[in-house]
């Protein structure tokens, strides 16, 4: 009687799928998923680190809205430029106005998340402790949603953009993307619309303008101004004053060391501070 020869294994010894047991199908199916994913968010950015993206979540979800909602026009005005192309000041009103430790944290505040879980927890309002790099992600990325996967993949993208960009891709990614007002993406289209020139031109009080439109831009901005819409943006344009201007290719062992030490905790940091709270 002869003998069944064994069935060969595939390169390096790795079993053929017809050979493995359920739960080796189980774990060959999760590790080759999770490899594919991190594969393709990893392309994605290294993509978007050379070239804007065509269109982004949210400019999907607000064609949506837009076509759905009877009193709203449907509109997307968007024009892509350099960082070169655009006004210092206006990079300098996002900073002040957003983020301050921009050129100092990497990619988190963590001492503003702190503070953000603390008021979180006795019931204040909550001041938003989401960072430039942090809001680039998600405008790049993800849908806009506040549920904790969305969170998780913001801190992971965070993560990837900081290692594979560097600030002033994110910056320039960031100011081509973001939202101005409903239907209106990125800096130079804002620039063009609301006062009728390219963003290199942008006034210090015209990027103040700006800048304040971006925590709620479909409430606020420069064509609407309210008394707390010129508040704000005299704030912000006094701040600029104070702040001096933002310098993108500056390399980290020249940046100030008091604000280093005040960004030197991680995100992991605050994950496991946060796992001790009550």
């Amino acid at each position: 009687m002869k003998k069944k020869k064994p069935r060969k294994k595939g390169k390096k010894g790795r079993r053929s799928w017809q050979q493995l047991t359920f739960p080796g199908k189980v774990w060959r199916v999760l590790w080759v998923s999770v490899l594919s994913v991190w594969l393709f968010t990893v392309v994605q950015v290294l993509f978007c680190g050379v070239f804007n993206p065509p269109l982004t979540p949210l400019m999907v979800q607000r064609f949506f809205q837009q076509v759905s909602d009877s009193e709203r026009s449907v509109r997307f005005e968007r024009d892509y430029v350099s960082i070169d192309e655009v006004s210092p000041h206006l990079v300098n009103a996002v900073v002040v106005a957003e983020d301050g430790l921009f050129m100092y944290h990497r990619g988190f505040d963590v001492k503003q998340l702190k503070q953000s879980y603390r008021d979180n927890k006795r019931g204040r309002r909550v001041r938003g402790g989401s960072t430039i790099s942090m809001q680039t992600s998600k405008n790049c990325f993800l849908p806009h949603n506040r549920t904790m996967w969305r969170k998780a993949a913001e801190a992971y993208y965070t993560t990837l953009i900081e290692l594979i960009w560097g600030k002033k891709r994110i910056m320039e990614c960031y100011l081509n993307i973001v939202e101005f007002g409903d239907g209106i993406y990125g800096c130079e289209a804002a620039s063009q619309h609301y006062f009728h020139h390219p963003a290199s031109k942008l006034t210090k009080a015209e990027a103040a303008q700006l800048a304040a439109t971006l925590p709620s831009p479909l409430k606020r901005n420069p064509a609407h101004q309210s008394p707390y819409f010129k508040k704000r943006s005299s704030t912000i344009r006094q701040r600029m004053d104070t702040y001096g201007k933002v310098n993108l290719d500056a390399r980290r062992k020249d940046l100030n060391p008091k604000y280093l030490k005040q960004t030197d905790e991680s995100l992991l940091d605050f994950l496991l501070w946060m796992s001790k709270q009550d």
